[in-house]
């Protein structure tokens, strides 16, 4: 029998500190922390890349890419070796409930900026706030893409993120997030590919879920592993061993702090006022973990030609 695959991505979603001020609700961040993912946190996270000998994917939202500096780090990053993935054109969290051929421009015109801007044309996907639906999927299909990295099956998760939009709510404020289908909490854990409905399986894109604890569908990305710190993090991730891929999910702000202005972001996003240090060692601490368990370390488009041929 064929030893099963022992594969680890990591993947860092480039939102930018906007759109976490618009899903709490609060007013727009100071100037000088409008840019901290792109000129502090992916820097930092091009960094610990090279220190690690670890490959990332970075989903980039494409207008981003109309500011300079951004292009340019990300320029680097491709010329480094690390992978860019489509992550939409806006960032809207609410792409699913929006015409069908919207959902296909916001993907295609992602992939035509990011292409223009660094030479490197997208084969992934993520979905804002991992809310997809079969329409997503048939724009992906039509746009070409390889693989999507969005289907968050996650119980606890999805629980807090309905109590804070329902919270705010309840204050007289509106969160930009929402919540998907509770379809999705029944979705493979494991590479798939998506059928109809997107969270059963049949013969249509390979989607790659945002990864969860085997039994209890526990959350295992950025905001867990800094919250639980250098010791409980790699801990955590030992509960994973033996998965054929490991699908470590990322944010820009897991490498920012509240010393990177983001004093007022901090009262609402707790996982700002864990340290940098603190971010930095956790992060180190996990990828040796995995390394000693035997996992190499992938670009997401590769774990995607890995399952492509098993699913």
């Amino acid at each position: 029998m064929a030893e099963r695959a022992r594969l680890c991505a990591l993947s860092v979603d480039l939102d930018e500190i906007r759109h976490y001020h618009a899903i709490h609700a609060l007013r727009p961040a100071a100037p000088a922390a409008d840019h901290a993912v792109y000129d502090r946190a992916v820097p930092r996270f091009l960094e610990l890349a090279s220190a690690a000998r670890v490959p990332l994917t970075l989903f980039v939202v494409g207008s981003d890419l109309s500011r300079a500096q951004n292009a340019t780090v990300l320029r680097r990053a491709a010329a480094e070796g690390h992978e860019l993935g489509n992550h939409t054109l806006d960032h809207h969290y609410d792409l699913s409930r929006r015409e069908p051929a919207e959902v296909e421009r916001q993907i295609a015109a992602a992939n035509d900026a990011i292409a223009a801007h660094t030479g490197q044309r997208p084969t992934g996907f993520r979905a804002p706030g991992y809310v997809v639906n079969d329409d997503v999927y048939r724009a992906l299909a039509a746009t070409g893409m390889a693989y999507s990295s969005s289907v968050f099956p996650c119980p606890s998760y999805y629980t807090a993120k309905a109590a804070v939009i329902g919270g705010l709510y309840a204050l007289g404020r509106s969160s930009s997030s929402i919540v998907h289908h509770p379809g999705v909490l029944t979705a493979p854990t494991e590479p798939y590919r998506v059928g109809t409905p997107y969270y059963r399986r049949g013969a249509g894109l390979l989607e790659l879920p945002i990864q969860v604890t085997p039994r209890l569908r526990l959350p295992v990305f950025g905001t867990v592993l800094s919250m639980l710190g250098p010791a409980l993090a790699p801990r955590l991730l030992g509960s994973l061993v033996g998965c054929e891929l490991i699908n470590l999910e990322l944010h820009g702000i897991d490498l920012l702090d509240r010393d990177d202005g983001l004093a007022e972001l901090g009262k609402r996003q707790g996982d700002l006022r864990v340290p940098l240090e603190r971010k930095w060692e956790v992060l180190t601490a996990s990828i040796a973990r995995l390394r000693q368990a035997g996992y190499a370390f992938v670009r997401l488009d590769e774990a995607a030609r890995h399952f492509a041929a098993q699913c």
